[in-house]
């Protein structure tokens, strides 16, 4: 009962900030969102330009301006407010309620029957900052479903066999590049939704996509008995699909 009391809470103060973030967008600071698009398009380019002087002069700005841009947010001083106001009730409610932990003595019962599950190692793992790509060796597939903050993701299918049926890659992404690369007999399915970026996908090229969502199939996709759906979502970064 108290981890469903902490769980709506968290809910709610979640739902609450992001009310307010639309609030103070929309209407006291629109600028906020010149400033979101230029500090992090200052740390893209930085990283890009490392370990030059020119690259680490406006990776670091980026993150210094995007640092103050956060703390001078109306949205963020209330909401910091409201954490420190929240722990304090909490704080003297457990004064006043403290908890008493007690032994259990569990009797003996006999388990039910359990229906067997089997845990898979996932190849990615959620990333805020770093590059993140699959072995150069043989390994055995498992479905890509990640979010990452900064950094490039690189799939190379060429080592792995992929399953009968529809394997699936899933990338949410900040900023970063996306590289898949596909074997010539596997057909595939491609959603890919982007701010800003350059997307390759086999022989079409466009070096500037601008807030799109763009969908590619091959021909056979539907009919294939072994196929690969990717669907990508980034912020600021290229996609790339090649035949490997």
């Amino acid at each position: 009962m108290l981890d469903k009391i902490k769980s709506d809470n968290l809910n709610a103060f979640i739902l609450f900030g992001i009310i307010l973030l639309i609030i103070e967008i929309t209407f006291f600071n629109g600028g906020v969102i010149f400033s979101f698009i230029i500090s992090f398009g200052c740390i893209y380019i930085g990283r890009k330009k490392l370990p030059r002087t020119f690259g680490k002069i406006l990776f670091w700005f980026g993150w210094i301006s995007l640092a103050l841009t956060i703390v001078g947010m109306m949205t963020v001083k209330f909401l910091i407010l409201a954490v420190l106001i929240y722990f304090l009730i909490q704080f003297f409610q457990s004064k006043k309620n403290p908890q008493y932990i007690k032994p259990e003595i569990n009797e003996a019962q006999k388990s039910s029957a359990q229906e067997p599950i089997l845990k898979r190692q996932p190849l990615f793992c959620n990333n805020i900052f770093g590059q993140q790509k699959t072995p150069e060796y043989v390994y055995e597939w498992n479905d890509v479903n990640i979010q990452s903050g900064i950094g490039d993701t690189i799939i190379d299918l060429s080592y792995t066999v992929l399953p009968k049926g529809e394997s699936v890659i899933f990338i949410r992404n900040v900023i970063g590049n996306v590289q898949v690369f596909v074997p010539y007999e596997i057909e595939v399915k491609i959603h890919h939704s982007v701010l800003y970026g350059a997307t390759t996908i086999f022989e079409n090229h466009d070096a500037k996509t601008l807030n799109q969502t763009l969908h590619y199939q091959t021909e056979q996709y539907d009919y294939a008995e072994h196929k690969l759906k990717i669907v990508t979502t980034v912020g600021v970064g290229d996609l790339e699909v090649k035949r490997a």
